[in-house]
């Protein structure tokens, strides 16, 4: 599964640079100075899809992305998202991150191809399909935190 390869390939950036310098942060403009912040933005979304997947598959039209945001205010959020976890360690943001990601992935293997790809086929993702909300919460995310991780170690992305 593309996602599984992803995320393999997020932690063996993290993995690769020596454990003293995994913590480091960078000076930049952005909101994401070291790898915690990247992964946490991460584990984070995963958990707002999880609350939508849940809230829909219960026959709620869940609120997106969250409470007190619209998709317009999406940089408010993801700011808030990085304020509520700078007192997490890397160590702590690498097993939460792997668990949510193990949730995301039986979530997606407990659905079928035609589930999955079916726009309209469950009410609460609208004209859409299962497919661009877990795609857009997992491999596509992925990339992001890969070209992200490989700017804080120095490695220009391919």
């Amino acid at each position: 599964m593309e996602s599984d390869k992803s995320f393999k390939s997020l932690l063996e950036i993290i993995e690769s640079v020596r454990s003293r310098k995994r913590t480091i942060s960078i000076e930049t403009q952005e909101r994401d100075k070291n790898f915690r912040d990247v992964l946490m933005h991460l584990y984070e979304w995963h958990a707002m899809l999880e609350r939508w997947y849940r809230e829909g598959m219960d026959g709620d039209i869940p609120f997106m992305p969250a409470s007190g945001y619209k998709w317009t205010t999406i940089e408010l959020l993801n700011q808030q998202i990085w304020e509520n976890y700078q007192d997490v360690t890397l160590t702590q943001a690498i097993k939460k991150l792997k668990l949510s990601h193990e949730r995301v992935m039986d979530l997606i293997k407990s659905h079928t191809n035609e589930e999955i790809m079916t726009k309209k086929y469950y009410k609460w993702t609208k004209t859409s399909n299962l497919y661009s909300y877990f795609a857009a919460n997992t491999s596509n995310h992925y990339i992001w935190a890969i070209k992200k991780c490989e700017v804080k170690i120095g490695k220009k992305s391919t």
